[in-house]
């Protein structure tokens, strides 16, 4: 099996601050890192670094940003298809960390939204049925569209991260195998909480849900059947960064290694794997080595 992520990719710029600020407000805050990052491409890189055959579909403009991606991907494991968008900025994000580990993001898609349906598409043409498609939310709504129509066609799994939120989001369910999501985004898109919001994306058309729950842990539910309810792993958190796509990427990776929906089995793997993630700053050096998510995928 391989997994397809098609999406973003992003230089992260993070920078810590003592509090968030309000409007109006100017503040002090220090660089902490400057990382590799993109909701498209922490999933794909922990997606790879997990073992599970990984295409990385993006874009890239044509500035000094396009290079330090395509230097940090070179080192990845992952087959990246980064295509150029020429005349445009490569999308990056400004990340706001405070002392507790919480976040708060602003990320460009100038780059994300020049994708085409066709060259989103094209990679697909290698892939065979069961394989993973893998969405999130930065892609113009066209494209996103079509991929989970074609992925559908072609009898490709569907797995989707409505994150960040767009209004239609709540149209696509019928298109989507697997939703990752978390408390907000489900209260957003359903109108409702917890076990209520997995009940609507069942009748929806979701086949599995998972609804994360931060430092409440998460729930997997197949249809509108609680199948577990996993809890976070206590670590100290220092930057939440990165911790939802890595756990999004290592539980689809757990199944599809093992050649089962998702389990139990999986998000337990993927709660030990976001809680190396929360424990460390930055985005892509924080992810959980490959050495790392060898030992976690090799548990219980």
């Amino acid at each position: 099996m391989r997994a397809y992520v098609i999406g973003n990719v992003a230089v992260d710029e993070t920078i810590s601050v003592m509090s968030m600020p309000e409007a109006g407000a100017s503040i002090l805050g220090r660089e902490e890192t400057r990382d590799l990052g993109g909701k498209g491409a922490n999933q794909a890189v922990v997606m790879g670094r997990t073992g599970l055959p990984t295409t990385l579909v993006t874009a890239v403009g044509d500035d000094f940003r396009a290079q330090t991606i395509r230097d940090q991907l070179a080192g990845e494991a992952l087959d990246a298809r980064l295509l150029g968008s020429p005349h445009r900025s490569s999308d990056f994000s400004i990340i706001f960390t405070t002392p507790d580990g919480e976040n708060a993001i602003v990320t460009t898609t100038d780059s994300a939204e020049a994708l085409t349906l066709s060259e989103a598409l094209a990679p697909l043409d290698d892939a065979a049925v069961g394989d993973l498609v893998v969405l999130q939310g930065n892609l113009s709504e066209n494209v996103t569209r079509g991929i989970l129509a074609e992925a559908r066609r072609r009898g490709l799994t569907t797995a989707f991260n409505p994150s960040p939120l767009r209004p239609y989001f709540a149209e696509l369910w019928p298109l989507i195998d697997i939703a990752f999501l978390n408390r907000g985004e489900a209260e957003s898109l359903t109108g409702s909480f917890g076990e209520a919001a997995i009940q609507r994306l069942a009748e929806a058309g979701v086949t599995q849900t998972v609804l994360t729950l931060g430092g409440d842990g998460a729930i997997l539910a197949s249809g509108n059947q609680v199948l577990a309810t996993v809890p976070a792993r206590v670590t100290e958190v220092v930057d939440t960064t990165g911790a939802g796509d890595t756990f999004m990427a290592v539980a689809l990776a757990s199944a599809a290694l093992r050649s089962t929906r998702l389990d139990a089995k999986a998000i337990h793997h993927a709660t030990a794997a976001a809680a190396i993630t929360v424990s460390r700053r930055g985005t892509r050096s924080a992810f959980p080595t490959r050495l790392e998510l060898a030992g976690i995928l090799a548990g219980e």
